[in-house]
């Protein structure tokens, strides 16, 4: 994994394409302020790789392991740090270069957590297409049978039940920077990214798709 950066979601909006000329959906991520908190070697530590931190967060918030990590290297205490590895011989940056890491058409993956829903029944869940809702059915949108009686004679594990929906981590892959606005600290990306308006994302370089 090489460098990238943390975010925070803002929000969706549109951009005119000129190539294709029509609209096109874009989410705006805030990048301004990553700081690289701590570089680890392969002398020191094994392997090599920075610590990037990122929204400043008031000291009497930071517990004091945390807060002598963060002054014993001479940075300000970061709502959010994440690590990222370097390959060997590649070269490990002095300072976070912020949004002009990334440049416009350029793909990459964004990593965030999805919208919390609650607890939510196996329709809206796991998509189930419900039962009769006609003739008197009282099943509209249950389950209906989730295994038989004498052979399993149990339920099998990861059956799709009912339950806590939403807050996973999920990555979405090939996602492609449209615009970035190094003035404003902002990258805009094509398509949607997971979670709600003020979310942490982490965006990097797409492992899958460079061109």
């Amino acid at each position: 994994m090489s460098l990238g950066l943390l975010g925070k979601k803002l929000g969706m909006t549109r951009l005119f394409d000129e190539e294709s000329q029509s609209m096109i959906p874009v989410t705006v991520i805030e990048v301004g302020g990553n700081e690289i908190v701590q570089t680890k070697t392969v002398e020191k530590d094994g392997y090599s790789a920075v610590q990037v931190g990122y929204d400043d967060k008031k000291e009497f918030r930071v517990g004091k392991p945390a807060l002598g990590h963060f002054k014993k290297h001479g940075a300000s205490p970061k709502y959010k740090v994440q690590e990222f590895r370097f390959a060997e011989g590649e070269e490990v940056p002095a300072e976070h270069p912020g949004a002009a890491l990334f440049e416009a058409g350029q793909w990459i993956d964004v990593i965030g957590t999805t919208k919390g829903r609650g607890f939510q029944g196996a329709v809206k869940r796991h998509g189930f297409g419900g039962l009769k809702q006609t003739h008197g059915s009282m099943m509209h949108r249950r389950t209906g049978a989730i295994a038989a009686g004498s052979t399993p004679g149990r339920v099998w594990k990861n059956q799709k039940m009912p339950g806590h929906m939403g807050t996973d981590r999920r990555t979405v892959q090939n996602l492609k920077v449209v615009a970035v606005r190094a003035e404003d600290n902002v990258i805009l990306v094509s398509g949607a990214v997971p979670g709600h308006k003020g979310a942490y994302v982490t965006v990097r370089p797409a492992k899958k798709k460079t061109a």
